[in-house]
């Protein structure tokens, strides 16, 4: 599969990338923290259910990535966000792998001409680097935070895929599986 989708680099570099959707919203969830023995930590939360999307990219090789942060999980934002990529990348032959939500199947989804896009297999997010960004990202930016609204979610989120993208080999320490590094 892989092979056949490099023909298309026409003898530009190939980069193979792995792509997924986040939520991220103001329902807090207590997680594990450390305290001094005999004191119980205050852990807040809350029950509120407003959301925000994270689109992010890995190239698991180099540790590099792409986000674009939106409202909505739908296949315009979709597009939007393959063609900020296609964009950064422009020099470059993009293999993109992704999960099938359904828009990023839909027929309607227009691909960068630099862009070939292939599927993960079904029920397989331990397949998908981008899955372990979203752990890193939650544990070290949301555990136990109560947020006032949803802006100030989209500031934290924004801190930390900018976080993330500042330091390539932190990406590269949880998304370079060896399957996908040693195979490049």
């Amino acid at each position: 599969m892989v092979p056949e989708a490099a023909k298309a680099a026409n003898g530009r570099n190939v980069r193979v990338m792995f792509q997924d959707e986040g939520r991220f919203g103001r329902i807090g969830l207590p997680r594990p923290c450390w305290a001094p023995s005999g004191i119980r930590p205050k852990c807040p939360s809350q029950i509120i259910r407003e959301y925000i999307y994270a689109y992010s990219a890995i190239s698991p090789k180099g540790g590099e990535i792409d986000s674009l942060i939106a409202p909505y999980a739908d296949s315009k934002v979709m597009e939007l966000f393959l063609a900020q990529v296609g964009d950064r990348f422009k020099d470059e032959f993009i293999i993109m792998f992704m999960d099938k939500a359904a828009w990023h199947t839909t027929a309607k989804l227009r691909t960068p001409e630099n862009m070939a896009v292939l599927f993960l297999p079904p029920y397989s997010p331990q397949l998908n680097p981008v899955e372990h960004l979203w752990k890193e990202v939650r544990s070290a930016f949301f555990a136990n935070r109560v947020f006032d609204s949803i802006g100030a979610v989209e500031d934290q989120l924004f801190d930390a895929l900018a976080y993330m993208n500042a330091n390539p080999a932190l990406v590269q320490s949880f998304a370079g599986f060896s399957w996908i590094v040693t195979s490049l």
